[in-house]
């Protein structure tokens, strides 16, 4: 996931500035618009740019978000809405309280307002084909940010590798139990994301796949036996259900004295429901290994204080850069490839892919894939708070900045 592997694909692949197959709580409180006239649906809050951006005139970017009621999605906007605004673009930032109808609505609020140029974060990854059709129809460009949207109108894809961040989970496992040499047997559960977030098949492939020549050969088992995707899966990332599941599998399968080794969690938010079940109704004795994704505070508070183990940060402010500069290309009417990276000389590792990532079967969505990194108590300083990502509070522990 080098640089010089994005500049090896360049010379293989350039694209234009087309569309993938070639054609052209309650939150919505936070909706905020930065253009005048009429206002998204959901509310309003905002300024204006203060200087033209591109060809002398104001161009207006909407940034659809899916929720405020996950911390990592008010980090997304809160950089997106503050990187755009800097660069002299009107922004206007929406948040569809994780429902796609409203998601819709904001969406086609946004296009009847004018805007050059979409930036979602979709509810729903197959849900949008209405507005996206007809963003496509009016020429309007569309960055699929962090989850891939399932139509041929994505212009481009930016994201973290997903693959890698499974692999990095289940990697640290591995690790963890010394699986290559300790005589095991052990016991792992495993929990994933929401089934319409078409990034939670990869984390949960990616630790799997690292651990499953483990399971066959006995020295992993799962007592429960769910390891199909859908038999983990998470609507909508909730706590309060991951929570009930993992309390049920321990009642079920743990309550009679069996260890518990490690349960792999595809993020924070359920993560945080599996260690309350642990917390709660484990009976064992043992520190079981947790994983998570994202590095929210709460997350980042059971780290230190021993409860979960690990979380793979993904750099949302790298992330609003590579945005950034992938929009002003757009907008400019240049060619975004893998030149872009080299350009940019941004200080953080990106890769453009143009094979992994199909907005419908056959029609490859190029993709800009920066690189997470796995954050425990023994690192969280050097890889938080150095780069200004987060702050030691008076308390000792972790606190989210803007930085």
């Amino acid at each position: 996931m080098k640089k010089t592997l994005a500049l090896i694909l360049a010379a293989c692949m350039s694209l234009s500035l087309v569309a993938c197959g070639g054609g052209g709580g309650s939150d919505n409180k936070g909706s905020a618009s930065s253009t005048g006239g009429s206002q998204p649906a959901g509310g309003s809050q905002g300024s204006s740019a203060s200087e033209p951006a591109g060809n002398g005139e104001t161009k207006t970017v909407g940034i659809a978000m899916p929720t405020q009621s996950l911390e990592r999605w008010n980090r997304d906007g809160a950089y997106l809405d503050e990187q755009f605004k800097a660069a002299g673009y009107n922004t206007i930032v929406t948040y569809s309280d994780n429902k796609n109808e409203q998601q819709v609505n904001d969406i086609q609020n946004m296009l009847s307002q004018g805007v050059d140029l979409l930036i979602i974060a979709a509810i729903d990854g197959n849900g949008l084909n209405t507005v996206m059709n007809d963003a496509g129809a009016a020429g309007i460009p569309v960055i699929a940010y962090d989850r891939l949207i399932m139509n041929d109108n994505s212009s481009y894809y930016v994201s973290f590798d997903n693959y890698t961040v499974g692999t990095l989970q289940g990697t640290y496992v591995k690790d963890a139990l010394d699986l290559d040499n300790a005589a095991g047997p052990f016991n792992i559960e495993f929990t994933a994301g929401d089934p319409a977030d078409n990034n939670a098949p990869f984390f949960y492939n990616g630790a799997f796949d690292v651990l499953k020549p483990y399971i066959d050969s006995g020295k992993l088992v799962v007592p429960s036996g769910q390891t199909a995707f859908d038999a983990v899966a998470t609507d909508q990332w909730q706590t309060d259900v991951a929570l009930d599941r993992a309390q049920n599998v321990l009642a079920s399968f743990y309550s009679d004295g069996t260890k518990l080794d490690a349960w792999v969690c595809s993020n924070d938010s359920t993560s945080m429901g599996v260690t309350q079940a642990v917390v709660q109704d484990y009976a064992g004795g043992n520190t079981v290994i947790i994983t998570g994704q994202d590095g929210d505070v709460a997350n980042l508070r059971n780290i230190k204080d021993g409860k979960q183990s690990m979380t793979v940060y993904k750099a949302v402010a790298n992330e609003a850069v590579v945005t950034l500069d992938l929009a002003k290309a757009i907008l400019d009417g240049k060619t975004a490839d893998a030149s872009l990276i080299s350009a940019s000389g941004w200080d953080f590792d990106c890769a453009f892919d143009t094979e992994s990532y199909e907005t419908t079967p056959g029609n490859k969505c190029p993709s800009f894939l920066l690189v997470p990194d796995v954050v425990t108590a023994d690192n969280m300083e050097e890889k938080l708070v150095t780069p200004g990502y987060y702050k030691v509070g008076a308390d000792g522990y972790l606190e989210a900045t803007n930085g």
